[in-house]
């Protein structure tokens, strides 16, 4: 019969397989029961800490050997209250605290383990049932304190750690202070704590004044480096943690310990060195999971997407196993890139290593499908999860309102979280006030902000700020502003949020006004800010506002920011003083491509193709390579000048030279050029051969064609385009205003009459045409034939004068853009007031040598093209004319465009 001896062997034995195989512990605590050895104070001893170290959880088996033992000692009231400690069960084990006191079971040599694991219950469990956070360690500390362990190392340590974690820093250095034998443990535990509350300064603070305690510490070098991660100012971390790198690499502690390179890594990571961070991970002979996770991480977390999936690649092909931790990093990588067959190959990885069960991969992969608009992917990982967390519901509620979906499927899902037990957090909310946004459902959204409000949301500025973003888009100002007002707490998002409202809104004036409000209450302006308002001065050429705001940006130290030049460029490009994009973009110091297809595009709108092209030939000689939004700018600048053969060179270089598979936009800008050029013929066979169906733009496109040949309608081209536009927009006027031009254009005016009753047949609304000028008195706003002007006699007077010397010079009306059958002198008389003649003789009854900038929402008609050609030279001004297409330069009789418009 085996000894008692001979069983704790066993028993402590199995502890060891507690893992794989539970039955083999039930069997030998049977074997125990049929011995006499069942009251055996080592035995039970020893079948508690197999319990306790049971992966199964078998708290039932461990509490019954803990009840059927006679005779206690302080070795069985340790391991009870460690195991249930070490389990997070906080309640349990001061409860079995407070029966040993009872017993008198107070003195031993394991006392130091003890209050370690209750020290350690402290703060990683919030059981209701225990005095929670500083009250519950006070306690503590006054037990440890009355039993004399306060000097013991391991007990001081824990608890100097504990102390700093609950922010007692003061209690916790003088705990430090008091302990008889300090050193490195010590140390670290304060430095933890620290950390743990983002007190990184504080923590190397400490660093410094241990000395020589932690010069040699590893550990202490590793939580050294995790300490500077949580500086404010990553700078200043950068520069420290450059001095740790070295001072490790002095020492020789880099290369005995795999962790003090992991914590590089990590710290250059986190404080944005990310190429420091990959050369010390290319520097280590050896490398661990934790190496593989640190810089797959850290390249995801600063945005070097593609980089992090060569480095999982990396590490699969070197036979490391992947974790969770970089299999995250890499859905997220694909997630930003939108890649999504590396994605569902990452997937599959997942599931090869038994990972798709683990809820935050199953998390992140919701979120990738979602990014990805792969939707029915999403819904077949939420439905098919045994379990779900806060984060899977926010996943899942955030993809759908970012999708297209149904409202009520995003609110659905909302509820049916509620239903399930699940409380919404912040997060949750601001998704569903999301998905209300684009429906503009304010009276939802005011449900929806209700019950943020009951659910302790009140005054979450996050919330408020997604509430904001609800009631601008709906159309809702007054609203918006009486909500912001009633806010208490403001932040970058809540001001930028107003002024997004109001340029979207068409309030470009407010919005200006805002922007003197931010900087009137000292709240600086951001990028966003800047980049919005510019946004709006550009799409209606406010040039004056524009300039506004540059010097706004100067003024915020936001001049050298290359998103914020970039955006200046495009404004200046499409407010007509390309001369002023040029010089913000050539001061640039930094360019991206964003910086170079704004300058590509303005000089292509400008009709200065060939000064495009250089630029694009400048940004290969950059080493920055073209994107799809380029080769959009190199087409248009060849259409726009007639370069048709430079063009066709470019778009077949798209896919031969530069990997980039033509898009629909490729197309038509190819479609336009051969339109602009008047080689329909050509034009008709480019789009028979295109690999996906032309687009409405590109019929339109081909109607234009069809109207500017001087070779005949072109019938059958010209009668599939328009069958094609009515179908697929049969309540477009522009549609039929096209087709009308087209057969005005031939003097086929019985076609005209058809398109015009079929157009007064459908339920729509011709966009009249406009012209509008920018004075320091305001904008002044022309129709055709317009007489509600103060000034009319003025200008018409001025009118007539202009009419008088252009003929004298040798204009020529162009009837032929009176697409009216009407007599000759009365299309004469039509075309001498269209809407941007009006407009060049308002701005002429000024006394002005600037030059004349007009902006027209619709195409220039080539009459008062050629008209303006004639206006420029008579009256030596430079007039500069913006319509629906581009920009025309009018100088000396001569115009930018060289009549490619």
């Amino acid at each position: 019969m085996p000894s008692q001896f001979t069983f704790g062997c066993v028993l402590e034995h199995a502890r060891s397989w507690a893992l794989i195989c539970f039955c083999f512990e039930t069997q030998i605590h049977a074997l125990i029961m049929k011995s006499k050895y069942t009251i055996d104070i080592m035995v039970s001893n020893s079948l508690i800490s197999m319990y306790g170290s049971c992966f199964w959880n078998q708290v039932n088996l461990l509490i019954k050997s803990f009840d059927g033992t006679p005779i206690k000692n302080s070795i069985t009231w340790n391991s009870i209250i460690s195991v249930h400690s070490q389990r997070g069960n906080a309640v349990t084990a001061f409860n079995f605290l407070g029966c040993r006191r009872r017993d008198q079971v107070l003195v031993s040599n394991q006392m130091n383990t003890l209050f370690g694991s209750l020290i350690t219950v402290t703060y990683t469990s919030s059981s209701d049932g225990v005095p929670s956070g500083p009250c519950s360690i006070e306690q503590i500390l006054a037990r440890v304190s009355k039993s004399g362990f306060l000097s013991d190392l391991y007990v001081g340590s824990a608890m100097v750690s504990a102390l700093a974690r609950f922010c007692l820093f003061d209690i916790a250095k003088k705990v430090f202070l008091e302990l008889s034998d300090r050193n490195a443990v010590s140390v670290n535990g304060l430095m933890l704590g620290l950390i743990k509350q983002k007190s990184g300064e504080a923590a190397v603070e400490i660093f410094k004044d241990a000395g020589d305690l932690v010069l040699k510490n590893f550990d202490s070098h590793v939580i050294l480096l995790s300490a500077l991660t949580e500086f404010e100012d990553l700078d200043e971390a950068r520069r420290k943690g450059s001095e740790v790198h070295c001072l490790v690499v002095r020492s020789g502690l880099i290369d005995c310990k795999i962790a003090v390179s992991n914590g590089l890594v990590n710290m250059y990571s986190k404080c944005g060195a990310i190429d420091k961070a990959v050369r010390v991970f290319k520097c280590m002979n050896d490398k661990d999971q934790v190496s593989w996770n640190s810089v797959i991480s850290g390249l995801d977390q600063n945005c070097h997407f593609e980089e992090a999936l060569l480095f999982f690649s990396d590490m699969r092909r070197t036979g490391n196993m992947p974790s969770n931790f970089s299999i995250i990093s890499s859905i997220s990588s694909c997630a930003s890139l939108e890649f999504l067959k590396t994605g569902l190959q990452i997937h599959c990885v997942a599931s090869k290593f038994g990972f798709d069960s683990d809820i935050s991969v199953l998390n992140s992969l919701i979120t990738m499908y979602g990014e990805c608009e792969a939707l029915p992917e999403c819904w077949k990982i939420f439905r098919s999860m045994p379990d779900y967390d806060q984060i899977t519901w926010n996943s899942m509620v955030g993809v759908l309102s970012s999708s297209e979906v149904p409202l009520e499927v995003s609110i659905g899902l909302f509820l049916e979280m509620m239903q399930r037990g699940w409380r919404p957090n912040r997060v949750t909310f601001v998704n569903v006030l999301t998905a209300s946004t684009p429906h503009s459902v304010v009276e939802l959204g005011k449900q929806v902000h209700g019950l943020a409000v009951k659910c302790g949301m009140f005054r979450d500025i996050a919330v408020d700020n997604a509430f904001l973003s609800l009631y601008a888009k709906s159309n809702d100002m007054i609203s918006c502003e009486r909500f912001f007002s009633e806010m208490s707490l403001k932040d970058e998002v809540s001001w930028n949020s107003m002024v997004a409202g109001y340029v979207h809104n068409g309030l470009l004036s407010k919005a200006m006004d805002f922007v003197w409000l931010m900087m009137h209450n000292g709240q600086n302006m951001d990028c966003f800010t800047f980049t919005t308002v510019l946004s709006a001065c550009s799409s209606v050429a406010a040039l004056e506002r524009g300039m506004e705001i540059h010097a706004f940006g100067i003024r915020s130290h936001l001049e050298s920011d290359v998103v914020v030049d970039s955006a200046l460029v495009d404004m200046y490009s499409k407010c007509g003083r390309i001369d002023y994009a040029w010089q913000v973009f050539s001061l640039m110091p930094l360019k991206n491509e964003f910086s170079w297809n704004a300058m590509i595009s303005g000089y292509a709108k400008h009709g200065h193709g060939s000064r495009a092209l250089e630029i694009f030939n400048m940004m290969q000689n950059s080493n920055l390579m073209p994107d799809h939004v380029t080769f959009v700018g190199v087409l248009s600048a060849c259409s726009h000048s007639g370069f048709v053969e430079q063009g066709l060179y470019y778009f077949e270089s798209m896919s031969s030279r530069y990997r980039l598979v033509p898009r629909i936009e490729h197309y038509s800008c190819v479609v336009d050029l051969l339109g602009r050029a008047g080689r329909v013929d050509k034009m008709e066979e480019f789009v028979s051969r295109m690999p996906m169906s032309p687009n409405i733009l590109i019929w339109r496109t081909i109607l234009g064609a069809c109207c500017r040949s001087k070779q005949g309608i072109h019938t059958n081209l010209f009668k599939k385009a328009s069958e094609i536009l009515l179908e697929l927009e049969p309540d477009n006027p522009v549609n039929y205003v096209l087709i009308s031009n087209v057969y005005a254009s031939k003097g086929i005016w019985e076609g005209v009459a058809r398109a015009r009753i079929a157009m007064k047949g459908a339920p729509m609304k011709k966009e009249a045409g406009c012209s509008w000028v920018t004075l320091k008195d305001g904008v002044h706003v022309f129709l055709a034939g317009d007489r509600q002007h103060p000034e009319k006699e003025k200008i018409y007077e001025k009118l007539h004068f202009l009419n008088h010397k252009m003929k004298e010079a040798g204009y020529v009306p162009q009837l032929e853009f009176a697409f009216y059958d009407l007599e000759a002198e009365s299309k004469e008389e039509l075309l001498s007031y269209h809407s941007e003649k009006l407009a060049v003789a308002f701005v002429l009854t000024r006394s002005s040598a600037l030059p004349i900038r007009i902006m027209k929402n619709l195409r220039v008609c080539g009459d008062c093209h050629l008209a303006f050609c004639y206006i420029s030279m008579i009256v030596g001004q430079k007039i500069i004319l913006r319509d629906s297409n581009r920009f025309h330069h009018f100088s000396d009789g001569r115009c930018s465009c060289g009549d490619f418009w």
